[in-house]
């Protein structure tokens, strides 16, 4: 038996919580699902998602232990990634290039206002 049913949500350090939820929000497009203070450790439980996605982030205070500018591993899905990529591009995002191999979705990586590493695929 697990004791564990999901992943829930995904810490990402930032150095500007207040920057980083404008670049989720207005850039990625996901919504703010919480924004407690959090006085005792220097910033707020910031967690955001996509609309309706199970799995959320939270943005974290970057500190010397959980430094900003770190590949996060996080994987995520759009219904065009070439479209996605583009809009990206457009935007200023700091994007890679859209890799495009036979019988591999389409993807891409990119990077936050920290340098955070996001990855987008097709789904």
């Amino acid at each position: 038996m697990s004791h564990i049913s999901e992943i829930r949500t995904v810490g990402v350090p930032v150095t500007d919580q207040d920057r980083a939820v404008a670049f989720y929000t207005e850039t990625l497009g996901f919504e703010v699902l919480m924004d407690a203070p959090l006085p005792q450790f220097g910033g707020r439980w910031l967690v955001v998602a996509p609309a309706g996605s199970a799995a959320t982030i939270a943005l974290v205070p970057a500190s010397d232990g959980n430094p900003a500018g770190v590949d996060t591993g996080i994987r995520m899905g759009s219904p065009d990634a070439k479209a996605a990529h583009q809009h990206f591009v457009d935007a200023g995002v700091d994007t890679d290039e859209l890799l495009e191999w036979p019988g591999i979705p389409p993807m891409f990586s990119l990077r936050d206002q920290d340098g955070n590493r996001l990855y987008i695929s097709e789904v």
